[in-house]
């Protein structure tokens, strides 16, 4: 399973594809691509009118308060204390490290750029699990691996004028993270609907978020405008809980193969956004690099069958 976001797409879960309503779930599994796809724009206009630590605080508080709600309304039981520590590292890997990484590189660098290097999410992934899990991939899988990632980096270097920087570093490293919290996630899933994996794990940030959102609004200047809270509510209900919510129910109706192809247009449409709604400038070599990376994913998924 892939557990969502600010910024990019949730892991799959061992589910079986049902006879019936395929096309709902398609739609539904398409919905959360493009809910994920529009991660980075959302956090670009947020940080117009907030500073970064205010952001990633206040949404994660805010996609708290929705998770929490839900799960008492639905009455979900806790869940068990063996659970506990797993919930533990996607909280740190995909409520808190990812989107502050992810957020305090889109402060200088670009939504395109940054798309481009999250890109390699679906790979960073697939290798923490293979560690995790302890199965072997193929030979086809890492050589297919291997080619995306050194695409991405030979484009991060290029981008970059030859050298890494900060927000390159910070990109690379919410790449690490979040794989881990995927693959974690992943294990989880087993045990509980991916909604409530991403529902508890916010909700066990609470008492770290809400006094980080309150020192940050005070600390750091706030601009309130269309964008900055159209930014902010994005990330924190769409991104970060409706759309894994229309996510894991596509999934379950269609399958994994058919739902993590669809996902693999999520990189062009971040580039999309960027363009539409930013007015950002495509380098030529993102949308190849972003092309390249996607025909090394599906080969990866092939690969392991």
């Amino acid at each position: 399973m892939r557990v969502q976001s600010s910024a990019t797409a949730p892991a799959p879960i061992a589910v079986a594809a049902p006879p019936r309503g395929r096309g709902l779930g398609a739609l539904q599994a398409a919905l959360g691509v493009v809910a994920f796809s529009l991660t980075f724009p959302a956090t670009a206009w947020g940080l117009e009118g907030f500073g970064p630590w205010s952001l990633v605080a206040v949404r994660s508080v805010l996609a708290a308060v929705i998770a929490g709600g839900c799960l008492l309304a639905l009455r979900v039981p806790l869940p068990a204390r063996r659970h506990w520590p797993g919930l533990a590292v996607v909280a740190a890997g995909v409520v808190l490290g990812f989107p502050l990484l992810t957020t305090l590189a889109l402060q200088t660098s670009t939504t395109a750029h940054a798309a481009v290097v999250v890109g390699l999410l679906p790979l960073t992934t697939a290798l923490f699990s293979a560690l995790r899990t302890g199965t072997r991939p193929s030979p086809t899988f890492w050589a297919a691996a291997l080619v995306g990632a050194a695409a991405v980096v030979a484009f991060t270097v290029q981008q970059s004028g030859g050298a890494l920087t900060a927000a390159d570093l910070y990109l690379f490293g919410a790449l690490l993270i979040c794989a881990a919290g995927y693959t974690e996630g992943g294990r989880l899933a087993g045990a509980m609907p991916g909604w409530q994996v991403v529902g508890w794990a916010l909700v066990l940030c609470l008492p770290l978020t809400v006094p980080v959102a309150a020192v940050a609004l005070s600390a750091e200047p706030v601009h309130l405008t269309a964008h900055s809270v159209t930014g902010l509510l994005w990330v924190a209900a769409g991104s970060q809980f409706l759309g894994l919510i229309v996510w894991y129910r596509g999934m379950a109706a269609i399958g994994i193969p058919k739902a993590s192809q669809l996902q693999l247009a999520q990189p062009l449409l971040t580039l999309f956004w960027s363009v539409f709604l930013l007015g950002e400038h495509l380098p030529a070599a993102a949308p190849i690099t972003a092309v390249a990376v996607l025909v090394c994913i599906a080969v990866t998924q092939q690969a392991r069958g």
